[in-house]
């Protein structure tokens, strides 16, 4: 086997693993083979310590090879998930429920910080990232038997520098040991530290969170009609920029309340140019029953870097998203994508397996 044939296979089964992955709707499982190789070569090791005793005595003795039996197995099951996963186009994938709750792009996950006696002490914000300008609104919650102080404190810092920009006081809000406080997300575009301070039995208690605050970017402004082109489904998204250059979008796509394919795509905008055409390929919606209309969520939007180094900034459209009527979808088919590339390299995958 060539050296150009080894690099190969080493860099689409590493691409295969990583696609399997995030596509898979349960990671834990889905690489069982995985598992298999590897306590195949667990119990290989042991086996191959007994046989080196045993031939320890005789010079001439040579350990017998290793079946291949493990490999061409693996190789199989790369191939397979492989040909799987280029049915799809990279800008149309399908989605699970699972995969469209992790995939939310603007969620912040509160955080917890444990106290003595089981306590908790858990801050948490609307989103993850703020526009610059916006407000803050930082809630605290402390459950256990400590004592707790009337007010905490909520500090804004610079990660690098641990300035701090902004503060604030959090009060008690509607239920004891609940507190809240707003600060002012205008400052430049950054991660940032969130420092919330209690008392607690007398003691002084930090918590220590992130969040980001991104320039403004401009302004979702809704969608153009629907229409089919080819076997896509064209889905117009109006984005008027603050600045030129090139943007890239995602959205899920849901029928109903389930969601059917995640959707991206890159394109440079100008004041002349507003508008990104996102496309749902045949293989996500057809056959799928659409009973009036189809919804558009978590739209997320990134102002790619101008030069390298520049930081990726980020906007977000309307939190309930966009509902449209689609057009006839009868004449979208479930043929798979065509990329003559990735077809060659599922044949020679397929090719290897069957050498084993």
């Amino acid at each position: 086997m060539s050296g150009k044939v080894v690099i190969l296979l080493t860099l689409v089964t590493a691409g295969v693993v990583a696609t399997g992955y995030f596509l898979s709707a349960d990671n834990h499982s889905d690489f069982s083979w995985f598992t298999n190789v590897a306590n195949s070569g667990e119990t290989a090791t042991a086996r191959n310590a007994v046989s080196a005793k045993q031939l320890s005595a005789d010079p001439a003795g040579e350990p017998e090879p290793p079946s291949d039996s493990a490999l061409g197995f693996m190789l199989a099951s790369v191939a397979d998930q492989y040909a799987e996963s280029i049915k799809y186009p990279p800008w149309s994938v399908p989605l699970s429920s699972e995969q469209a709750n992790a995939y939310r792009g603007n969620y912040y996950e509160p955080v917890s910080l444990p106290l003595e006696g089981d306590g908790q002490f858990t801050v948490t914000l609307e989103k993850y990232r703020f526009t610059a300008g916006e407000r803050i609104l930082v809630a605290a919650a402390i459950q256990g038997s400590q004592i707790v102080g009337r007010t905490l404190s909520a500090t804004l810092e610079r990660p690098d520098s641990r300035d701090a920009l902004a503060s604030t006081t959090l009060e008690e809000a509607g239920s004891p040991g609940y507190f809240e406080g707003t600060l002012s997300a205008d400052h430049a575009a950054g991660e940032y530290r969130l420092i919330v301070e209690a008392r607690l039995d007398g003691k002084p208690v930090r918590h220590v969170s992130t969040m980001a605050i991104e320039p403004y970017l401009g302004e979702f402004e809704g969608l153009g009609d629907a229409r089919i082109q080819g076997n896509n489904l064209i889905i117009p998204v109006r984005f008027s920029p603050e600045d030129s250059g090139y943007y890239a979008l995602s959205a899920q796509l849901f029928v109903g309340q389930r969601p059917v394919a995640q959707l991206q795509i890159e394109k440079r905008l100008d004041n002349t140019s507003n508008t990104i055409n996102l496309k749902a390929h045949g293989t996500v919606l057809a056959n799928q029953t659409v009973d009036g209309q189809l919804q558009l969520k978590n739209l997320q939007i990134r102002q790619l870097p101008a030069r390298p180094g520049d930081r990726t900034n980020y906007a977000f459209g309307p939190d309930e998203g966009y509902a449209f009527t689609p057009p006839d979808l009868d004449s979208l088919t479930d043929t798979p994508a065509v990329d003559p590339e990735s077809e060659q390299r599922a044949a020679l995958l397929r090719q290897l397996a069957d050498k084993f």
